[in-house]
């Protein structure tokens, strides 16, 4: 005899939906639903995968699923999830959680009144890339970190129902708080719409964390012309990149740096550091796709109750830190988040790998 199938329900068959449902529909013992209004998109998932089922409206399958992937647009994300969750269904959110802290916060409080599995899909925290960059960090090898640069850049996908920040941010902003162990307290922005008036299609973040010291600074785009996903540690002894589009070498170590030079004060042609040159050490990370990683994750918190790694804690704090440059942006002042101070405790610490 066979597992019981786990039943699935993906809501929304766009961009990430999509892979949702492949991803999905691959794992043993899953049946996926897709459910979307537009019969397009249903026809479309039917025509990729004929073995899935299909429906119009979640409420009509409540009571035949174990648990729902909501990939909807940020705005449907707490209505979809509120009435997953008050049905008994577990249910996966893809980022952000949710477009404001007050549903972000009722969704964390339905999960606990309804006893079910609440997970947002950070998918980058089950990055084996990041995974090693959090090693190396934690390790000691690059010193004590100066700060962390991230950029997240593309020609295209604009939203109609958020800025540049709150559609790409979340995953870096995810990123630097697993890989420092701690939420920001504190953002400051400077965003800019370029094509349309209603929302900034690039921006500029500076996250500042009360426990390392080390800032952050994220770059976002719409508009650029190459796709760019790379995260630059510098730390005092080496520095560290993670290039997510590289094929084979998606972390280098340089061991490269700057120390304060000794210099004559009345000497004016000394530069005031001396540079270090060393070896660029690029590890060997297995590759294997983090959205498999994440969603079989997830498939076993539905089936063992277990808590998952990115829970809903997780995601209303990152909600929290995308509010507050709302605030920053509007002001043209630092905002505080009110995010837990450490809140990190993320999917490289080995209880996601097999």
């Amino acid at each position: 005899m066979g597992r019981t199938p786990t039943r699935v329900g993906v809501v929304g068959y766009g961009y990430w939906g999509s892979k949702h449902v492949r991803v999905l529909n691959s794992l043993p013992d899953v049946e996926v639903t897709v459910i979307d209004r537009d019969e397009q998109r249903l026809r479309e998932a039917m025509s990729n995968f004929p073995n899935v089922r299909i429906a119009t409206d979640i409420a009509d399958e409540l009571e035949a699923l174990d648990a729902v992937v909501v990939a909807t647009p940020p705005a449907l994300h707490a209505s979809v999830s509120l009435q997953a969750m008050n049905a008994g269904l577990h249910t996966l959110v893809e980022k952000p959680l949710a477009t404001s802290v007050e549903d972000a916060e009722a969704l964390v409080t339905a999960a606990e009144t309804n006893n079910v599995r609440l997970m947002v899909g950070h998918t980058f925290e089950y990055n084996p890339a990041v995974w090693k960059l959090k090693e190396i960090i934690s390790s000691g090898e690059l010193g004590r970190i100066l700060y962390i640069d991230a950029a997240r850049l593309a020609l295209g996908r604009y939203q109609y129902d958020c800025n540049v920040i709150w559609d790409l941010a979340p995953h870096d902003i995810s990123i630097v708080s697993y890989l420092l162990d701690e939420v920001p307290h504190r953002a400051s922005v400077w965003a800019q719409h370029n094509i349309g008036n209603v929302h900034a299609d690039m921006a500029y973040l500076r996250l500042e964390f009360q426990n390392s010291g080390a800032p952050a600074f994220v770059q976002v785009s719409w508009l650029h012309p190459e796709k760019i996903r790379r995260v630059t540690v510098v730390g005092e002894k080496k520095m560290a990149i993670y290039n997510d589009v590289s094929d084979n070498e998606r972390i280098r170590i340089y061991d490269v740096g700057v120390d304060p030079a000794q210099v004559d004060e009345g000497s004016s042609h000394d530069y005031p550091v001396s540079y270090r040159f060393g070896d660029i050490v690029s590890p060997y990370v297995q590759f294997r796709e983090p959205l498999m990683l994440q969603d079989s994750h997830f498939i076993e918190c539905v089936r063992t109750g277990k808590e998952p790694q990115t829970p809903g804690q997780r995601g209303l704090d990152i909600v929290k830190v995308l509010a507050a440059t709302d605030v920053a942006n509007s002001t043209g002042a630092p905002a505080e988040t009110g995010a837990s101070l450490v809140s990190a405790s993320g999917a490289g610490n080995g209880r996601v790998r097999p």
